[in-house]
């Protein structure tokens, strides 16, 4: 039974995340014990609200150097919703910017559409040789979220000095000429992160995370 850490710095539907992994046979504990964190086989990081106040959050106990000493190890890390977000280099909240964890180069940033919040239902577009969704590649995941990653500067092959270079997932808010494309996933050796979420997406968000569990 694979032991995963859910972080508990403040931000995030710790509870669904907790009751969704133990559904799929994670071990789970919710802390933000560093010793429990560093030494779970995997690390799930929640978020919900603002960039920066999720930064903070994470900074005051210890996450930001939680995840660098877990993927420095190539130790399993999941970030869901804002925990995605905070991998990038930077978030730009209300002309504001604030410093993430940059493990990956990019900014997250207000979706240019006029539906705003990205609320509901949609498809992703993962790439061909996915874990993460493998057996729900054409499935729909729920999203609720006004920013995100319009671009993945590395793209989709370059070598980041990880297990396996990174694989992209994308999807859209709006429709028509009202759409904008977004990052939904990455999957980059240890280090995996859904804008959506997982733990509120039903039978196949259940599927994805047991892959994830499962590959631990």
């Amino acid at each position: 039974m694979p032991k995963v850490t859910v972080l508990d710095y403040g931000f995030g539907n710790v509870r669904s995340a907790v009751r969704a992994l133990e559904h799929v046979g994670a071990d789970v504990t919710l802390t933000a014990d560093r010793a429990t964190a560093d030494n779970a086989d995997g690390l799930v990081v929640p978020g919900v609200g603002a960039f920066a106040a999720c930064m903070e959050g994470l900074r005051a106990v210890r996450g930001d150097q939680i995840v660098e000493r877990r993927l420095a190890g190539g130790r399993p890390v999941l970030g869901i919703c804002v925990g995605m977000q905070v991998m990038f280099e930077r978030g730009v909240e209300h002309g504001e910017e604030a410093p993430g964890l940059d493990q990956w180069p990019g900014t997250v940033e207000l979706l240019r559409t006029s539906k705003i919040p990205n609320m509901g239902w949609a498809h992703v577009a993962p790439p061909t040789d996915t874990q993460l969704f493998a057996g729900v590649e054409d499935e729909r995941f729920y999203f609720v979220h006004s920013y995100g990653a319009r671009e993945f500067p590395l793209g989709d092959s370059e070598d980041t000095g990880r297990l396996s270079p990174p694989r992209v997932t994308w999807s859209e808010a709006g429709h028509g000429d009202d759409a904008d494309r977004f990052v939904a996933a990455v999957e980059n050796g240890p280090l995996c992160a859904t804008q959506f979420h997982p733990e509120k997406s039903g039978p196949a968000g259940l599927q994805l995370l047991r892959n994830w569990v499962g590959a631990l």
